[in-house]
């Protein structure tokens, strides 16, 4: 079933409509986390996107300006939105000698671990972590380890600690 409106009637990608609808009724965040899904799995189309930034309003056209298809994950797309007035340099999903493919590095050193509970949870992911940031912490690294609830529901905490982290350099 098609969700229709007239703004979205001169469109045939419906991924381009839906993300039309998500940004108008659940927001520019919304919005942003599924472009950036919908770009790492390459099913937006140049054309998808020419037809979007035609629909958009400076805030959306600002989200389809700063989306990447590098996130592997909502809550990194979430955070690097969130951060972007700071003018950090943030890249998402590096790797990282010794310590492996990490979420999210700010400016060269700080890594920011978003941590959704398939591949932490239970005691032997958790020492898995812990070996992780200690590895990092040895090459000269700081990592920071945030959770689902803490990324969407506590933002406030968050970005104050990202930004005391930041501040200590």
């Amino acid at each position: 079933m098609t969700h229709w409106d007239a703004a979205s009637d001169d469109c045939e990608d419906d991924l381009a409509r839906i993300l039309l609808q998500i940004r108008r009724c659940m927001g520019v965040e919304s919005f942003f986390v599924t472009l950036e899904s919908a770009l790492r799995l390459g099913r937006l189309s140049a054309d998808a996107l020419g037809w979007l930034r035609a629909k958009a309003d400076a805030t959306t056209r600002e989200a389809l300006d700063a989306a990447r298809d590098d996130a592997d994950s909502g809550l990194e797309s979430l955070l690097r939105w969130r951060l972007r007035g700071h003018g950090f340099d943030i890249r998402t999903q590096v790797a990282i000698g010794g310590v492996g493919r990490v979420d999210v590095v700010i400016d060269g050193w700080l890594l920011i671990e978003t941590d959704g509970r398939g591949n932490h949870d239970g005691p032997a992911l958790r020492h898995k972590d812990l070996v992780r940031d200690a590895v990092a912490a040895a090459s000269g690294y700081t990592t920071l380890r945030f959770d689902y609830a803490l990324v969407v529901h506590r933002w406030d905490l968050v970005e104050a600690a990202i930004l005391g982290a930041l501040a200590l350099v």
